[in-house]
């Protein structure tokens, strides 16, 4: 019970600020709109004074008998009476100039404050309104969320559901960025991820496999269009600690090696030292010995759910620690190394600043690549469906070949 009334807590506390950001946020337009209208206001208030300044000398003029300038150059060219620019130049015919005079003065009074208070009022009342109709649509799209929602307003942090709260990652400065454009990810009617830039294909077509989908066809595979598979080799037991071989990481290999489907590596780990890092790779490197190996080999630092891994008490610094060791281990050995994580392993597990030279292999399920750092390779769903594969597969695009 007490622990009810606690997430309950929670969840007010994070409605709340949710609120208290969005009241920001439509503050800070509303704010900007105001400065807008005050500027306007300003400026109508000295043009008016200006006006009213010129109005007054004219009329002393006229009263001293004094003849007024003239308000062109054209003006003096032209007859003193009877002529349309007569009235205009003033010299002749007060009456006509008063009027002229009047009537700027009275479009200048018809800028009232009222009016003014009522335009602003009007465009607060737009402003917040398009703000309400774009958090509505974020929300209730067939695609929507309140995460896709929050995401939309907040580009500068990487925001995520984390143990009952949503948490708030700012997108750090000095990580590398990736270049691509959200308008250029395009998905086909079967329900495949693709980076198209100006008609053309520039992303390639993956998978990832275990013993988890069993016996596959790998020339029916090939035939279905994937370039590459990253073939899971093995694990460290979660809570044994003990290095196992994945039961299917032979088939795998030698199918995806005949078929032509270039073949990538991940271990799955839970070293909680950089020993068992760099023992964790040799054992990769032993194993891969008799294929060929062109793609990346992958350390996968997922957590264990539920928070029975024997890595989850590990510090941010331990882990990357434990994370360059074993990629150090991998390139001296001639092959690529890459990191597999989620936002959650990119934003509280890992130190991304310390990782700028490798690769990363990006998992994030939807329509749209929510991740801002340059990431090599994008795992955007565990639904897939492949040709040679009786069930369900993860799929993935690249921007890059190896």
């Amino acid at each position: 019970m007490q622990t009810r009334r606690i997430r309950t807590l929670h969840k007010i506390i994070t409605l709340l600020l949710i609120i208290t950001i969005l009241s920001f946020t439509v503050a800070g337009a509303f704010g900007a709109l105001y400065l807008r209208e005050v500027r306007e206001v300003s400026r109508l208030q000295s043009e008016k004074e200006q006006y009213q300044k010129e109005q007054f000398e004219r009329e002393q003029q006229l009263a001293s008998g004094q003849v007024l300038p003239a308000i062109s150059s054209d003006v003096t060219d032209k007859p003193a009476m009877g002529g349309p620019q007569a009235g205009l130049a003033g010299t002749e015919d007060p009456e006509s100039a008063n009027e002229v005079a009047g009537a700027g003065e009275d479009s200048m009074d018809d800028v009232s404050a009222v009016e003014l208070s009522e335009l602003i009022q009007s465009k607060e009342s737009e402003v917040e309104q398009s703000i309400k109709d774009r958090m509505k649509e974020l929300v209730t799209d067939e695609d929507g969320s309140p995460l896709k929602m929050l995401r939309s307003f907040f580009p500068e942090n990487l925001i995520y559901y984390f143990e009952e709260e949503y948490v708030f990652a700012p997108v750090l400065d000095n990580v590398k960025k990736h270049s691509l454009l959200d308008e250029n990810f395009v998905k086909t009617d079967d329900g495949q991820m693709q980076y198209v830039e100006n008609g053309t294909v520039l992303s390639h077509k993956g998978i990832d496999v275990s013993k988890y989908q069993g016996d596959i066809d790998w020339n029916a595979v090939k035939e279905d269009g994937v370039e590459y598979a990253f073939v899971r080799l093995g694990l460290r037991g979660y809570e044994s600690g003990k290095i196992v071989i994945d039961e299917y990481f032979e088939k795998n290999m030698q199918g995806a090696n005949a078929a032509g489907v270039k073949t990538g590596i991940y271990f799955f780990t839970q070293a909680v030292t950089v020993e068992e890092a760099q023992e964790e790779a040799e054992y990769v490197i032993q194993n891969i010995a008799n294929y060929d190996v062109k793609y990346p080999i992958v350390f996968d630092v997922e957590r264990i759910a539920g928070g029975k891994g024997r890595a989850d008490g590990l510090t941010q610094q331990e882990r990357t620690d434990i994370t360059i060791a074993f990629c150090e281990a991998i390139k001296a050995a001639g092959h690529t190394p890459m990191i597999y994580g989620n936002v959650v392993c990119f934003t509280r597990l890992l130190d991304m600043t310390r990782l700028n030279d490798y690769d990363k292999w990006y998992a994030f399920y939807d329509d749209y690549m929510y991740m801002p750092y340059d990431v090599s390779c994008w795992q955007y769903t565990e639904k897939g469906k492949v040709n040679g594969i009786a069930g369900e597969v993860d799929l993935n695009i690249s921007y890059k070949t190896w």
